[in-house]
């Protein structure tokens, strides 16, 4: 029997759900419901399946604080209890049916899994994200799509510094300078550079970056952190021009479908610059967004075109993804089987200095290509595409 990771999973933006009907997610090999109280106005998940016959609840009607079977009108409320049966003289004691915790952060609707049906202990929860609720940053410009894949080839992205240059610069730019992992209980973190790299910078390179972004010496940098198996925020700054600095938060957020494919979340806040006008920002924030988009589309395509390694043979110039596997398998496993190598704190830089010359001149060698090509078809290039 498949096992899914225990942890916090993002189903979405909380107003999809806040339309007065229900709406079938398909999650954990099932299908759930998702309704919001008529009353309480709180934002309810259940499995969609009515224990009486079978119906789909999702197809049901809100009636209260309850969603009404299609079938025979079984009312069930967010607890999972059946709370009438209209046609019944009573409702059976035993009326119940599998209901989940729920939590909205950051303008997001959560649901907790656990298979041992565990409530979240107090020290795991969903980071608040204070650019999602100021007047300061962009919407949340959000997009869903489903994979047919599994939620770990996502993952091992995180240790990955290789792909930055050969998928995301395409083998002409983005070879990172720096490049950190930190693993600690149910955190996985990657900081990363991409440029210049002084002796000195006069920040710590693995810690939050507090200062003027415009004044980073990288071109680009990256704080990413997995807050538990589903939910990665990833705060991003590079330099759109010599007077525009930008930062940018991106969510990454998954849950298994079923055991052969999983859904990923899209959602992107940029923080406006104090010097352009609401529409320039709004234009600027949607093209951010969109490359960054474009990005993430491009691991997707490796992911569903490429195989499952179990066992992958790794270089010294690799990260540290053993370490990271053995991290992330604290999920799938009873809490009491959690080994401390699992939690306890690991860190590891990851050594560029002999890759970067290397795909300097393989980017020069592309350049040139492209040049050449270009020149042969008529067609005008720049100079420099890194």
């Amino acid at each position: 029997m498949t096992r899914y990771a225990r942890g916090w999973h993002c189903l979405g933006l909380s107003e999809w759900f806040r339309d007065g009907k229900p709406h079938k997610v398909k999650a954990f090999g099932t299908d759930l419901v998702v309704f919001e109280g008529e009353t309480s106005k709180k934002l309810n998940v259940i499995n969609a399946f009515c224990p009486h016959l079978g119906g789909n609840l999702a197809e049901g009607v809100i009636k209260g604080d309850s969603i009404a079977c299609p079938f025979h009108d079984w009312r069930w409320n967010g607890e999972g209890k059946c709370t009438a049966i209209p046609y019944a003289k009573r409702v059976p004691p035993r009326a119940r049916t599998q209901s989940f915790i729920t939590c909205e952060e950051n303008k997001q609707l959560f649901v907790w899994h656990d298979p041992e049906g565990n409530p979240p202990p107090a020290d795991v929860f969903i980071p608040h994200l204070e650019g999602a609720f100021s007047d300061s940053w962009s919407d949340w410009d959000w997009s869903f799509h489903e994979l047919n894949t599994t939620g770990r080839e996502l993952i091992d992205n995180i240790v990955d510094v290789a792909h930055f240059f050969y998928v995301h610069g395409e083998g002409k730019g983005g070879g990172c300078s720096y490049f950190k992992n930190v693993f600690e209980n149910h955190f996985a973190t990657q900081y990363l550079e991409i440029g210049p790299r002084p002796e000195n910078p006069g920040y710590e390179r693995d810690q939050t970056y507090t200062g003027d972004i415009h004044q980073l010496p990288c071109y680009n940098r990256g704080e990413t952190t997995y807050h538990g198996p589903a939910y990665l925020v990833s705060r991003l700054m590079f330099k759109l021009s010599a007077e525009d600095s930008c930062e940018v938060i991106e969510i990454l957020a998954q849950y298994p479908i079923d055991e052969e494919n999983f859904a990923l979340h899209m959602g992107f806040i940029v923080r406006d610059n104090p010097n352009l006008p609401k529409e320039h920002n709004a234009a600027r924030a949607k093209g951010v967004a969109d490359f960054l988009r474009r990005g993430t589309l491009q691991d997707v395509h490796i992911w569903e075109t490429k195989t499952k390694i179990d066992n992958p043979l790794l270089c010294d110039s690799d990260g540290p993804l053993y370490q990271l596997r053995r991290w992330y398998e604290q999920f799938y496993v009873d809490v009491a089987d959690i080994k401390p190598e699992m939690v306890n704190r690991f860190e590891a830089e990851t050594d560029t200095r002999h890759a970067l010359p290397v795909w300097e001149q393989q980017a020069a060698e592309k350049i040139a290509q492209e040049q050449a090509q270009a020149e042969a078809a008529g067609v005008a290039m720049p100079l420099s595409m890194s």
